[in-house]
Order: C-alpha cells, then structure tokens, then sequence
C-alpha cells in the first residue's frame, strides 16, 4: 500500500495537508519502508525470539478500565487467542517484534504496541496486543460500539479511521473519549491496520509525554510502520478479523 492510498483510506489526508505536501516527508517515510522491509526477512520471521505471554494490569470493576500500577497475578497468554504457538503465529509476533524494536530504536516515544483484530468467540472480536515496549497495559480491547465511545483503539479499530491527538488535555476537554492507560501521556497516534481490501485487521498505538510529538519525522515513521505491517503478516493472517469499512 502506497502513502497516498493509506492517507485517503485512513482519513489522514485532511490531519497531514501541509506534511504530505512536502516530498520531504514522502521521503521520510519510503525510508523507514525499506529500512523495515530489509529488515523482515523469511530467515528474521522464522528465528526472531518472541514474546508468548506477559503482565497485564488489574482491571477495574467490570473490565471496564486498568488499574494504572497494579498488576494482575497472572500473565496473559497470547498462545490461547492465537490457537497456538505454531510457525505461522511465530511469524506473525516476530513480524511485530521486529517493527516495535525498530520504532522504539528511532523514536522518543514512551509507549508503543501492535496490535491485530482477533475473534474472541462467535459473536466477540477482540483487538489483541501482539508486541509493545512501555508501561504494562491491557492486552485485548472489546471491537464494541460502547466501549469505542471512552477508547482510542477500539474506536479506530471499528471505524478504519486515524486519530491523532497532539494534546490529549485538550481532546478530553472538547468532550473526546480517552482511556487512560498512563496519566503521563500527552500526545497519541492512533493508526489503523489495512488488509489489501482496506479492511481494518489491527491498529498499532503510539503515546508520548510531551504535546505536539506527532509531526516530522516521528510522523512519518509512525505511518511509515502503519503501512509495513498493512502490507505484513499481521494484514494476511488467515485468522485475523477483517472489520468492515
């Protein structure tokens, strides 16, 4: 998928007129494009060392929301929604593996994890946490109307539409839904996951510390990994859920 189509598919084009406007930023972000696809290679995705499980926070009454510091006693294991740890679901973390290490090495992000659309049961979908550096978060989020209203993730995993937030004080104020993960985060980019129908297959979420993070470079490679992983193993999966657009 090129710039152009995922600017339009994910209703980018309007936040980034002035950016994509420059061929400088085009350019930044073919750079991370190949910087990435050299890195994801059959041998990377079939050795890289993954993660199966790990903490997440309690949940509040409910389920409703993380209580920010507290662990739960047990880890969550992604070996259960993903059927197993066969070669294919290696792939697929160490696809995911791969892109977090590389963002995380090129950005000043604080929090960063991908995510895929996943059936939980028959009448449930899920988005999964498939690799993230950071704060310990919550590792599904329900694909539900009601909780999209107070969630970032769960509202561009339904809708396909980007949400960038350089002052979430300010977002919250002008009556924007946010779940708080980490009281610190000032500024969030929320992107989608495209398969090459354009479904929405997952999101990937990027937070900050510091107000107007998103822009430049750290813009660019945010989109940049957006469109990697649109193009990947997690896009292709056979078992993960394409939401409708």
């Amino acid at each position: 998928m090129n710039l152009d189509l995922y600017l339009d598919s994910t209703g980018l084009r309007g936040d980034l007129a002035d950016a994509a406007a420059f061929p400088s930023f085009a350019e930044a972000v073919r750079k991370h494009q190949a910087a990435l696809q050299a890195l994801l290679t059959p041998e990377a995705l079939d050795t890289t060392p993954v993660a199966w499980s790990f903490r997440v926070p309690e949940l509040g009454e409910g389920g409703a929301c993380s209580l920010f510091g507290q662990l739960a006693e047990l880890p969550y294991e992604l070996a259960a929604i993903l059927g197993g740890q066969g070669a294919d679901n290696q792939r697929l973390l160490a696809e995911a593996t791969i892109v977090t290490r590389y963002y995380r090495e090129h950005s000043r992000s604080h929090w960063f994890g991908v995510y895929q659309a996943r059936r939980k049961s028959a009448d449930e979908s899920v988005l999964v946490k498939l690799a993230y550096f950071g704060a310990e978060s919550r590792a599904e989020f329900p694909l539900t109307e009601a909780f999209a209203a107070g969630s970032n993730n769960s509202a561009v995993g339904l809708s396909g539409r980007a949400r960038l937030i350089n002052d979430v004080a300010a977002f919250v104020a002008e009556g924007g839904g946010y779940y708080t993960c980490d009281p610190k985060v000032k500024a969030e980019a929320c992107l989608p996951l495209l398969d090459a129908d354009r479904r929405v297959v997952g999101i990937l979420d990027s937070e900050a510390f510091d107000k107007d993070f998103f822009g430049g470079d750290e813009l660019a490679l945010v989109i940049a990994v957006a469109i990697t992983l649109s193009d990947g193993v997690v896009a292709r999966s056979a078992d993960a859920v394409g939401v409708g657009r």
